[in-house]
């Protein structure tokens, strides 16, 4: 069943054209990857589809709900959680509180409660509390609970950020480059909680260079450059398609068609 349906998407920046004429189907609980080489448009989609950016034409509907041209806080309210590619953490924060504030939208208390610190606002700080910390199990961070977040190793920073997503009970995840910058065991963790991610029902677009963690986790690929789409299939499909090897490598298509295989042999960077 399609959980997310974009069609006919563009974004202009100046004379600039990022994105022209993207059309993508997101089955509900599946990871489908978007990859291409540097410039290829792939975080401006996901900043399109996360309500960052406001698309010039075109239209996004999650489960239905028609997003485009709304203010980003209805695409989160809408069921939408993302990471960012570069970490958006308050350092000044433990683990458990980062998470709690990602559980903003969940949680109801008025002013007056507030205020008066109301026997049933308590309850809710400590039902979400608990909740936090149950994110934080989920994501291999047990033990991090009350470590301020500039105390952190920068690997687990990364499965803080996608705790505290995961805090706003998303429909549909976005992560941008979630292995970026990590060493091949950090990545092989991101690469599990993906995964139990996807077992438990969380649909999950990922962006991504690391070509092992996508070729691993992947149900779809979607393949871009230049903000057009390039090709999308299985990952195998994908890894053995020569327009995709051409514009990773550069090469001719009979050379391209030969060298297919190395796309999913390791960290692939345009």
């Amino acid at each position: 069943m399609t959980l997310l349906t974009v069609q006919s998407l563009s974004k202009s920046f100046g004379g600039v054209r990022a994105i022209e004429g993207i059309d993508l189907n997101i089955e509900r609980g599946t990871v489908h990857s978007i990859i291409g080489p540097n410039g290829a448009g792939k975080t401006t989609l996901i900043n399109m589809l996360s309500g960052v950016y406001a698309s010039d034409g075109g239209s996004i509907r999650l489960d239905g709900v028609e997003l485009s041209g709304r203010p980003v806080h209805r695409f989160a309210a809408a069921g939408i959680g993302r990471t960012f590619q570069n970490l958006q953490v308050f350092f000044n924060m433990t683990a458990v509180e980062n998470v709690m504030t990602g559980r903003h939208l969940r949680e109801r208390c008025s002013m007056l409660a507030a205020l008066l610190r109301t026997p049933s606002l308590v309850r809710a700080e400590r039902a979400c509390r608990d909740a936090a910390r149950r994110l934080l199990q989920l994501v291999g961070l047990t033990g991090y609970e009350d470590t301020p977040a500039d105390a952190m190793p920068y690997g687990a920073l990364k499965r803080l950020e996608i705790a505290r997503a995961l805090g706003a009970e998303p429909q549909l995840l976005l992560l941008d480059e979630p292995a970026a910058g990590l060493n091949a065991t950090e990545a092989h963790e991101i690469d599990a909680l993906i995964k139990r991610l996807a077992a438990s029902g969380t649909t999950v677009v990922l962006v991504e260079h690391n070509m092992r963690l996508v070729m691993g986790v992947s149900d779809r690929v979607f393949v871009m450059d230049h903000g057009r789409k390039l090709a999308e299939g299985t990952p195998d499909e994908v890894g053995r398609d020569a327009r995709v090897i051409e514009a990773y490598l550069g090469t001719d298509h009979h050379a391209a068609a030969a060298a297919a295989p190395s796309i999913g042999a390791g960290d692939a960077r345009g």
